[in-house]
């Protein structure tokens, strides 16, 4: 297996049915109102003469209202509690591998990666151990996947440039 060299948070503990449901939560919460309402927009080709970059600027800022909104009326989004806390060491589209021995061969898990996105938020991962340190990918959300394989793609990009440099 090879993996591209990146660091990143994640929390994880066994999967159970409470740590189910806040996987599919999570996953709903990308389908916002305002995500809901471009979904549609987009949809009906209301969206065609719109600048995506711009579109996708003006989403984030709403949400990033929403968010202060919540904050100044001190409600806190709440996450489960999880039991282990390591951060990886390698990534690739199917598998990721963290610096911490916690895995264990065959066991389901939920985690949280800290992906440097854009908006930044918790990614939720549903994954099983293929050894100690290793984690197999099996179930993300659509919006998710994308943002998992577009970081994946920008760290081997920046990688390959920064061997480039040191070649020339």
């Amino acid at each position: 297996m090879r993996f591209v060299s990146a660091y990143v948070p994640i929390e994880f503990e066994e999967l159970n049915e409470r740590l189910k449901e806040e996987f599919d939560k999570l996953g709903s919460e990308s389908d916002d109102p305002i995500g809901q309402y471009i979904k549609l927009a987009k949809a009906r080709g209301e969206t065609k003469e719109t600048d995506p970059v711009l579109l996708e600027l003006l989403v984030a800022l709403h949400r990033k209202v929403d968010e202060l909104s919540a904050y100044i009326k001190n409600q806190k989004k709440e996450f489960i509690p999880l039991k282990y806390k390591s951060e990886t060491d390698g990534l690739n589209f199917d598998y990721f591998k963290i610096k911490d021995n916690l895995l264990k061969k065959g066991v389901k898990y939920y985690g949280r990666f800290d992906l440097p996105v854009f908006p930044e938020r918790k990614v939720p991962v549903i994954f099983e151990g293929v050894s100690e340190n290793i984690g197999k990918i099996i179930h993300m959300h659509d919006r998710d996947i994308k943002d998992y394989n577009s970081f994946i793609t920008a760290r081997e990009r920046a990688i390959i440039r920064e061997m480039k440099s040191k070649n020339e």
